[in-house]
């Protein structure tokens, strides 16, 4: 691999959040040490559907994935079996439905929770969560801390070469408590303070470091639909490329392919759209 590169995905964070309560990543961008731009997901604005957008590098009418209650074995080249393909290691730490697009389907718990298979052609290191019960009442949500150390577990353990972290946390906060409300003001702050440590730990260890949300929501909690609320999020990269002009408006079909061409994979004609990012 030319570089090594971990996505972070944090579920439901629509744009205004992300620019009014990290703290942290928005100090490292008034430094010069990250850049941020907006990132529209495609139509539906459903998590898994922008899951499955997000690795294949295409839209939902061409993946298949119609939502959270259509998940499958996506047959299209995607960023994990492209990274295998010359022989990266890659690991997930993710919701249960990121093995099931990538790796193997239906999800069994007992054998795909948690697993290490070297010579996997998508995952090798997988950890994985369902949140089984979830609901107003109960987020069934791990704790942040737990998924990034877990993930710094992964790339100080097995040297991943292409690493991905996703928390739901925010998201079911927000499907909670809905936007303008002190538990979601205290929650941002609570990711961002959690998240900044590891961040200087990953890029001490050589990794450039993408972290986005997979769709935006609105002010009541909503997603899946049309809007800048619904579709809208940040992404802030920690790296030494070059990406566009800040006011540029990213599309999340770009993201695969950007993160190929980052670690010098070459990218299948399967996807489409060009990256962002230029040395």
């Amino acid at each position: 691999m030319q570089s090594k590169l971990l996505l972070i995905v944090i579920d439901g964070v629509p744009w205004r959040n992300w620019r009014r309560f990290f703290g942290n990543l928005e100090g490292w961008v008034a430094a010069g040490e990250a850049q941020v731009w907006k990132i529209r997901a495609p139509l539906p604005s459903t998590s898994a559907s922008c899951y499955a957008t997000m690795h294949t590098g295409t839209v939902p009418a061409v993946h298949g994935s119609t939502g959270n209650d259509d998940v499958f074995r996506i047959n299209l080249p995607d960023i994990f079996s492209e990274v295998r393909k010359p022989g990266g290691v890659t690991g997930a730490v993710t919701h249960s439905f990121w093995s099931e697009f990538f790796n193997r389907s239906p999800f069994d718990p007992v054998r795909d929770i948690e697993y290490d298979e070297p010579d996997s052609p998508s995952i090798n290191h997988g950890r994985f969560h369902t949140m089984t019960g979830y609901g107003a009442t109960n987020q069934m949500t791990p704790s942040d801390a737990d998924l990034f150390a877990t993930l710094t577990m992964l790339t100080e353990r097995f040297d991943l070469d292409y690493g991905i972290l996703h928390s739901c946390t925010l998201d079911s906060m927000g499907h909670r408590f809905k936007h303008e409300c002190e538990e979601m003001d205290k929650a941002c702050f609570d990711l961002d303070a959690q998240l900044a440590p590891y961040i200087k730990r990953w890029r001490a260890a050589g990794y450039e470091v993408i972290v986005t949300a997979d769709h935006g929501q609105s002010d009541r909690g909503h997603h899946g639909g049309l809007g800048e609320d619904q579709q809208d999020a940040a992404l802030y990269y920690f790296g030494p490329a070059k990406g566009p002009a800040p006011d540029t408006l990213l599309q999340m079909t770009q993201l695969a392919p950007t993160i190929l061409h980052r670690l010098a994979v070459p990218i299948p004609d399967s996807m489409p759209m060009r990256n962002f990012l230029v040395p």
